[in-house]
């Protein structure tokens, strides 16, 4: 907590300094003419969040769970995860805990969650080669290629040694945590950590799924663009559908590389001014579009960390009630 304070003072002091910087009038008037595209951006993230929920719901196997609730709970894993202070990680324990209770068995549920994380970084390294390749393809620049190349590199190493890790037995390791868990979190129960590693290569082989939920979370990603697209074309600038989906990819990229910062406060706002820089648009113009991103974010997230304290007040309610009853 005292980082993620931290993190959220120097996020915001550079999102303010930005502002200040570039020109606060100026960024306001183009958020304003912008305005009537972030209810049309709010719909586009939720259908977004509808596909990341069928890809889930593959990489979990499991069908007896109607949809909806698939939906409602990865809206609330992605309300947590961007704007609370938990790194990125929170939103996917809270998922787990809400899969449990819609029946779930504790080691599929988080098996199947550590398997659609890893599906869904892996096909944001596609994404961003994806913008890379196309940046190439219209700007013959190649002054920037080092850097491709390196965050690349690196971007991949993540992921295959994350793999790696899987198939080496990195689930055992936390099964053999599982004294330690339960001494942090006493209400943990041990069985949602026993049989991680055997559920996780289980639900690896079924390749038609994990193929499946690949294609789902790419089509989610490129969707982002059109987001960018729509925005930028109602503040007056005219872009190409290629160089939206650079910004989007690449800005994507920038964001997920400020996972620490919660919301990627700062990080996301210098990712987009860096990437729209290619294209010559100024960075009040870049700032703005980070802003109408934020606007939609919170238009669909706030709601679903209402959604998921309305779901925790009304257990706690029922175990009261059962409590009395027993009394």
């Amino acid at each position: 907590m005292p980082f993620s304070l931290i993190a959220i003072i120097l996020g915001g002091g550079a999102i303010i300094g930005f502002i200040a910087w570039f020109g606060a009038q100026t960024i306001g008037a183009e958020v304003i003419a912008a305005g009537w595209a972030v209810p049309i951006t709010a719909a586009l993230l939720c259908l977004q969040l509808w596909l990341s929920a069928i890809a889930w719901r593959l990489s979990v196997g499991v069908q007896t769970v109607r949809m909806a609730h698939w939906f409602r709970i990865r809206w609330i894993r992605e309300a947590v995860n961007s704007l609370l202070p938990v790194a990125q990680l929170g939103g996917n324990i809270v998922g787990i805990r809400l899969l449990v209770h819609r029946g779930v068995s504790g080691p599929q549920a988080g098996a199947g969650t550590t398997l659609d994380l890893t599906i869904e970084a892996g096909t944001q390294v596609l994404f961003t080669l994806a913008g890379f390749a196309l940046l190439a393809a219209i700007d013959p620049d190649e002054s920037w290629m080092p850097w491709v190349q390196g965050g690349l590199i690196t971007g991949a190493l993540g992921i295959g040694g994350f793999i790696i890790a899987q198939r080496a037995g990195l689930m055992r390791l936390v099964e053999r945590s599982a004294g330690l868990l339960k001494r942090l979190f006493p209400n943990l129960p041990l069985e949602l950590v026993r049989g991680l590693h055997g559920e996780l290569m289980r639900l690896q082989r079924d390749r038609v799924a994990v193929a499946k939920a690949v294609a789902l979370h790419l089509l989610a990603w490129t969707l982002g663009s059109l987001e960018v697209w729509l925005a930028l074309h109602a503040m007056g600038i005219d872009v190409s559908w290629e160089q939206a989906f650079v910004i989007e990819s690449l800005g994507q990229a920038a964001r997920s590389a400020g996972f620490a910062v919660p919301g990627a406060l700062g990080v996301q706002e210098a990712g987009f001014i860096l990437v729209c820089g290619l294209f010559d648009i100024t960075p009040d113009t870049a700032i703005a579009l980070s802003m109408v991103k934020r606007a939609r974010e919170l238009a669909v997230g706030l709601p679903g960390l209402v959604a998921w304290q309305w779901a925790e007040g009304k257990r706690i309610l029922r175990r009261r009630r059962a409590a009395m009853d027993d009394l």
